[in-house]
């Protein structure tokens, strides 16, 4: 049994992400915990939120009225036996509020929305988003808002072969590669002429050994020079056509310049590729 946390604000970015957490964990006996967080310090009348009427015209709405709304809309939609739906309401500061959550409901991974980018200067995360990934040490799932309801069949793992690929990093690569019957595209950007330092091969050798042994015909290594990251990597993203990215929190570069650089260079794969990064 899976446990999935699901903090929502009643966007249609966050209902995108609960409904691709739903189609990608399809095969797994799931809990799905539907979260909404309100800041606000008066607990009694608790928030309101704009909601759009059929006419287009807007009205406001409680929030656990909302959340309790969402919840049975979902049950009632719902056509898997495997999967149960529960709604929590909070007031409190999010982060602190997640990091409960974590330890009460048992949970494995995270679930959040993104809206992805559409302007020059848009940020890759909104704050809540940025800060789970930053603050809380779990295993998050970032789902924007175009990606498609599908299957991601190859997926791109980055790396500098920095850190050591410890079993809670190789176990929940092979969940999600398992999970898809998907190839992992692990993809390596260094500068012209760079050669890597005698840890750096150690760590590649490490990750070639287990990826042959446990994926021996799914998976291939890729390397670029003498390019800045994110372009790399988005240039091989849309080549081969990634569905998703892997990343490790550890892994600081590659988490500053894909997700935290609020320039976002051309025509972005942020607004359609998940990023499932992972804590060790």
């Amino acid at each position: 049994m899976k446990n999935i946390l699901v903090p929502t604000d009643f966007s249609e970015n966050a209902e995108n992400a609960f409904r691709y957490a739903q189609h990608l964990y399809r095969p797994f006996q799931c809990n799905f915990f539907l979260t909404h967080i309100d800041g606000q310090l008066n607990v009694q009348s608790g928030s309101f939120v704009p909601i759009k009427k059929g006419n287009g015209t807007k009205t406001a709405k409680p929030a656990k009225e909302i959340l309790s709304d969402l919840l049975t809309k979902t049950k009632r939609g719902n056509t898997n036996k495997d999967h149960c739906f529960y709604a929590i309401y909070e007031h409190g500061f999010f982060i602190e509020s997640i990091k409960r959550q974590l330890e009460e409901r048992e949970i494995d991974l995270i679930v959040m929305g993104t809206k992805g980018v559409s302007g020059p200067k848009e940020k890759v995360v909104g704050s809540n988003t940025g800060d789970v990934i930053t603050k809380v040490q779990h295993n998050t799932l970032v789902v924007p808002n175009d990606v498609a309801l599908s299957k991601p069949r190859e997926i791109a793992f980055p790396t500098d072969y920095n850190i050591f690929y410890s079993h809670d990093i190789l176990s929940a690569i092979t969940e999600m590669l398992e999970l898809n019957k998907a190839g992992l595209r692990i993809v390596n950007v260094g500068r012209k002429g760079a050669v890597l330092s005698h840890e750096q091969k150690g760590n590649k050798a490490y990750l070639l050994d287990f990826m042959e042994e446990t994926h021996p015909n799914n998976y291939s290594f890729h390397t670029f020079t003498n390019k800045k990251v994110k372009l790399a990597i988005q240039g091989f993203v849309e080549k081969r056509d990634v569905e998703m990215i892997i990343m490790v929190a550890k892994n600081l570069n590659f988490i500053q310049q894909l997700l935290f650089d609020s320039i976002v260079e051309k025509i972005s794969f942020h607004s359609k590729v998940p990023f499932y990064v992972i804590h060790d």
